[in-house]
Formats: structure tokens, C-alpha cells, sequence
């Protein structure tokens, strides 16, 4: 008796869990289907037209991925930085079926280069963004956007603007006012540093000699390694790597200053400061902030506190790259972000 009950209750069990596998390979098999999108012939690379003020261009984006419920653009850091040091994503991303773009600012490696240095300015990269929102058809029963340090600041930017086109903002490793950076930096930071290793770096500050190969020595085996991402040089990820070398550093100089250790010199974001403004966003925003990060911590707790429906991440062992330094806590807590937005949970 208990045998011919045995059979039955083995049957059950093998149905549901065949059925359980076919609905995961039918959903894998659906985020996988490029069949419907125009970028198909390039594996999801799509050139997008973008105008500015200074004449027509062309901006390199990459969507992975099919979720028509979740779509994340990815706002890389630097300025003048590419959408290279984002790769890690594709060891996340996928899994929870989240689709996402990456992109490469105006200036960057993958995207036109423009000379005229008029461009870097915050506000055309907004409308920039908006331009590129507008192309990829992300609106606000879809469109995430994400960004990281620079990126960061674009996002805020944008959502001050734009937040009306948003389901969800993500604003990673920054902080809301550029001066409050310098502070903590200079007050906190480097008092931590080597007595002789902080007086070595400043003589080159003072003297202005920021491309002096003694210069940058001091600064990534000291403070990169510390507050950057916190892993030796010699086991940075290939990523990062080919990012660094990737640089456009008239767009970097521009806005975010010669040097090394702070936002100096005529840079442009040199007084970017929305502390005021933060209470006008309204969309669910998640700011993700690590301990030992280059910006306070606190400062991106800050946020979350400020705009009218935020949430907090720490990534306690993590630094400026924390996807890479602290990465299961980043995924995890970016991820559960967008899924409780997704679901109504937020």
C-alpha cells in the first residue's frame, strides 16, 4: 500500500518540477530574445545620434538583456571614463533578468570625441541622457538609471530635471555637494596617510606637477589601494585596467581638475553642490555608499535621508568601486532595490 502511494506522490513531484525548469528555461529563453529589437545584427550595440549645441554626434550604448518591466542605463564615472569598469554587472544582472544598457558619455573611448572643451558641461550631458533615454524607449514603467561617482552627480542632475521619465534612480559611491568632498578630504582622508607620503604628495600638489610619475606612484599604492578600490595593484580587475587607459582626460581635466586628490583647479564641478535640492526627488532612489570610500559615507546616507523615498546601502568593506571591492553586498542590495521597486515593495 505505502508503495502505490509512494508512485503517485513521486509523479506529482517529478511533474512540478519539470514544469518548474521549463518555466525557468522559457523566462531565460525570453531575456535572451533579441528577435523584436532593432540592434540585433550587433549583439545590442546601437550608435545613438545625439545634438548639442556645438553640432551633431553619435554615442555608443549596449543593451543586454530583454525585461520590458526593467531597464537600467548605466552612468559611468570619471568624466571621460567608459562604460568598461560596469563589466562585472554580467555576473549579476543576467541572473535576475534585468535588462540594462551600457553607454559611453559624449567624449568617451567608444562614443565620438569631440575637441571643443565647451562640451563638458553638466547641463548638455543631461540633455544628453535625456537624448539617449528618448532612443533606447525607456519611460517611467521601465527606465532605472544608475549612476556611479561622476555618474552619480549626472543622475541627481538628471532626476532634478527629468524625474517625471524615471521609475527608479541608483546613485552609487557620491556624494551631493562637491565642496563637502574637498573637506573630507582634505580633513579626513589624508590625515590618515603616511606623514611622509602625505608631505611628498602635496609638495607635487603645490608645485601643480600632477603628471609627474613620482606623483601618481605615491597616490595608487597610498590612497587608491585604501579608497578606491581596496585590492593590490597587481589583482585590478582587467576591466578597470583597460578603463584607466581608455580615459579622455581633456574631459576629466575639464570637470573634475588636474588633480589627483580632490576636485581642483578651475574644474567645473568645483562648486557642485544640490543639498537644497535633494528634498524635490521624489522617485524611489537608492544611494549606495561603502566605508572606505573617497566620499563620506555619511553624505550618501544623506541622500537616501533627503530625497522622499530613499533607501540606504553600505557596503562596509567596500571603497570608491565597491562593485568590485564588496561585491556580493553591492549586488545584493542593488538588485533587491530594483525588484522591490519592480513588485510595489518599495
Amino acid at each position: 500500500m505505502k508503495i502505490k502511494l509512494i508512485v503517485p506522490l513521486l509523479s506529482i513531484i517529478f511533474l512540478f518540477g519539470c514544469k518548474n525548469s521549463n518555466n525557468d528555461v522559457n523566462s531565460n529563453l525570453s531575456y535572451l530574445d533579441y528577435s523584436n529589437y532593432d540592434d540585433k545584427f550587433l549583439g545590442g550595440i546601437k550608435m545613438i545620434p545625439i545634438q548639442t549645441p556645438k553640432g551633431d554626434f553619435k554615442v555608443w550604448t549596449k543593451r543586454v538583456g530583454n525585461n520590458p518591466n526593467i531597464k537600467v542605463l548605466l552612468l559611468h564615472g570619471g568624466p571621460g571614463m567608459t562604460h568598461e569598469i560596469y563589466e562585472s554587472f554580467d555576473g549579476f544582472f543576467p541572473n535576475a533578468q534585468i535588462e540594462y544598457y551600457y553607454y559611453d558619455q559624449l567624449g568617451s573611448y567608444y562614443s565620438d570625441q569631440p575637441e571643443d572643451l565647451s562640451l563638458w558641461d553638466l547641463d548638455r550631458f543631461v540633455e544628453e541622457v535625456e537624448q539617449v533615454r528618448v532612443a533606447l524607449n525607456l519611460d517611467s514603467s521601465n527606465f532605472y538609471l544608475y549612476g556611479q561617482s561622476w555618474g552619480g552627480i549626472l543622475g541627481m542632475q538628471y532626476a532634478l530635471k527629468y524625474q517625471k521619465n524615471l521609475k527608479g534612480l541608483i546613485i552609487s559611491n557620491m556624494v551631493p555637494s562637491i565642496p563637502d568632498y574637498q573637506k573630507y578630504s582634505d580633513n579626513v582622508l589624508a590625515p590618515k596617510l603616511d606623514p611622509d607620503v602625505l608631505e611628498e604628495i602635496m609638495k607635487y600638489e603645490d608645485l601643480e606637477d600632477y603628471s609627474n610619475p613620482r606623483y601618481m606612484e605615491l597616490l595608487i599604492n597610498n590612497y587608491y589601494t585604501e579608497h578606491i578600490i581596496r585590492l593590490p595593484v597587481s589583482e585590478w580587475p582587467e576591466p578597470l585596467n583597460r578603463s584607466f587607459k581608455h580615459i579622455n582626460h581633456d574631459v576629466y581635466v575639464t570637470m573634475q581638475g588636474p588633480s589627483e586628490f580632490g576636485v581642483k583647479g578651475d574644474a567645473t564641478l568645483k562648486y557642485w553642490d544640490i543639498k537644497d535640492e535633494l528634498n524635490k526627488i521624489y522617485v524611489p532612489t537608492l544611494s549606495i555608499g561603502a566605508t572606505y570610500d573617497t566620499m563620506d559615507p555619511n553624505q550618501m546616507k544623506f541622500i537616501s535621508d533627503k530625497v522622499q523615498n530613499g533607501r540606504f546601502l553600505l557596503c562596509s568593506n567596500g571603497s570608491h568601486l565597491s562593485q568590485f571591492d564588496d561585491q556580493e553586498i553591492y549586488f545584493e542590495g542593488l538588485i533587491k532595490f530594483i525588484k522591490d521597486v519592480d513588485l510595489g515593495n518599495f
